[in-house]
């Protein structure tokens, strides 16, 4: 459960400016709370603590548009091919690791899982607001399409592609790397992780 240090009116601001509806606590300590992308935020005196099952979203808006350079981690797993799938992602910058998370995503083919991985790793991270993306996933497949090298017949990944590529519009930057397992081991355990978990 993340907790963020800061003025409580400012972040209530940024969220108000963002459009996330902000509405009174539940109790004498709460000074307010909002509901975005799955999570909630409790304003506390001097703190916000968010909490949920993809908080990754709402911890952006509070923590503000800092820019910069964002390394990306992405990676999908489906058992069965198709079965229950889930998506993981880490987001890291010069500091560490920025953020994380993985879900379940319902019924669908690895590579689709693949494809969903990174729309919500992407989606994440421009929420942050980097300007540059450094991509990385264990995907050959996924990777080469993205990068315009591979074509599909799937009409689905084609539409995941376009996603893809429409998030990939809002960097300065971006260039994307198909890496060893081992390099995305991170991401890969979150997404095997959500399926344990589920």
């Amino acid at each position: 459960m993340p907790v963020i240090e800061c003025d409580e009116s400012v972040a209530r601001a940024q969220l108000v400016d963002a459009g996330v509806a902000v509405e009174s606590g539940n109790t004498d300590h709460e000074r307010w709370r909002a509901d975005y992308g799955g999570a909630t935020a409790v304003a506390y005196e001097g703190k916000v603590v968010v909490q949920g099952e993809d908080t990754a979203r709402l911890e952006a808006l509070l923590r503000g548009d800092d820019g910069g350079r964002v390394h990306i981690y992405f990676d999908g797993a489906s058992r069965g091919n198709p079965g229950p799938a889930a998506v993981g992602y880490v987001l890291v910058d010069d500091g560490g690791i920025v953020t994380e998370g993985n879900k379940t995503i319902g019924r669908a083919t690895n590579n689709q899982a693949e494809y969903a991985a990174l729309v919500t790793a992407l989606e994440v991270a421009t929420e942050y607001g980097f300007d540059e993306a450094h991509i990385r996933g264990d995907s050959e497949l996924i990777v080469k399409q993205v990068r315009g090298e591979w074509n599909t017949n799937d009409p689905d990944l084609r539409e995941q592609r376009v996603r893809v590529r429409e998030l990939l519009t809002q960097f300065d930057e971006w260039h994307i790397e198909h890496v060893p397992r081992e390099i995305n081991d991170r991401a890969d355990k979150l997404a095997n992780d959500a399926l344990d978990d589920d």
